[in-house]
């Protein structure tokens, strides 16, 4: 096929030799299937934030680190250039966070090459060498829903002993690899010591898992993992090997109603991408 304008500086650099086909179009980036020599990898190309129905939420920018103080000042302000670095910022922080896991040994896309605004990663394939099916593709087993549930809180956990937390983790942003499940698209990854919203995003993540799985294994819907995972990681205790239970005690207290009322302004915005992404196929 014709190379997209935008793939055809890695062409020139030597970085891809063919564009294949287009795999799919996103909230957020286009995604290509590429040969680079004799391997078949994907090119991940970001939407400018005009084209994007994604919102670069504070939730997820909260504390993330730029250049320097001219470009925090230039974000601060809005202006031209602020927005070019914010742009730049939001693009980079997937490529950090994959970077960061894959060498924590979480199953992620292993990252090839950052260039002109486009993510040159692994392509994860089925057992048969295609592209790889979402989560939400796929009807599964009671015992195979159980059995990647449990694969996907031990990469939950891996990622939190790396500090990070996906913060849009659900069946749309997981593919099932030949051998597993694989975490894919984390832009809005967030810092688990330094966002004061990761405990939130940390149980939302799982209470996705838990709800997803819960269609094929009822049981699963009755456990609280989430919260269970971030006690452990507050007392200093969780490690990849924990194991969990799924069992948690809360403690009573006075209720955060404006916590309440966010969580539930969150699982409407997220119903509503939900729909979206299903109508619209991508």
């Amino acid at each position: 096929m014709k190379p997209p304008q935008r793939l055809q500086s890695l062409i020139e650099e030597g970085l891809i030799d063919t564009v294949v086909r287009q795999l799919m179009s996103g909230k957020e980036a286009m995604v290509y299937v590429v040969r680079c020599g004799d391997e078949t990898r994907c090119a991940k190309i970001y939407k400018e934030a005009t084209q994007r129905s994604f919102r670069q939420a504070v939730d997820y920018t909260e504390n993330r680190k730029v250049k320097n103080t001219r470009q925090a000042r230039a974000m601060a302000k809005g202006t031209h250039f602020g927005r070019q670095a914010q742009e730049d910022a939001w693009q980079r922080a997937e490529v950090d966070a994959l970077y960061r896991l894959a060498a924590a040994g979480v199953r992620v896309p292993k990252p090839h090459n950052f260039c002109d605004g486009v993510l040159l990663m692994e392509l994860v394939a089925d057992e048969n060498g295609d592209a790889a099916p979402r989560l939400n593709d796929v009807v599964f087993a009671p015992e195979q829903a159980r059995a990647h549930h449990a694969t996907l809180l031990k990469e939950v956990v891996r990622m939190l002993c790396a500090g990070i937390v996906h913060g849009d983790l659900s069946e749309f942003n997981i593919l099932l690899g030949a051998d597993g499940p694989v975490i894919i698209d984390l832009p809005q990854a967030v810092d688990a010591a330094g966002n004061n919203h990761a405990n939130r995003l940390l149980l939302r993540d799982v209470a996705n898992l838990r709800n997803f799985f819960g269609r094929f294994a009822p049981e699963l819907l009755q456990t609280e993992y989430g919260h269970e995972i971030w006690d452990l990681y507050q007392r200093g205790v969780l490690h990849t090997e924990v194991a969990l239970t799924g069992r948690f005690e809360h403690q009573h207290g006075a209720v955060d109603v404006s916590g309440v009322l966010r969580e539930i302004d969150d699982t409407r915005v997220e119903q509503a991408a939900r729909l979206l992404r299903l109508r619209s196929g991508a």
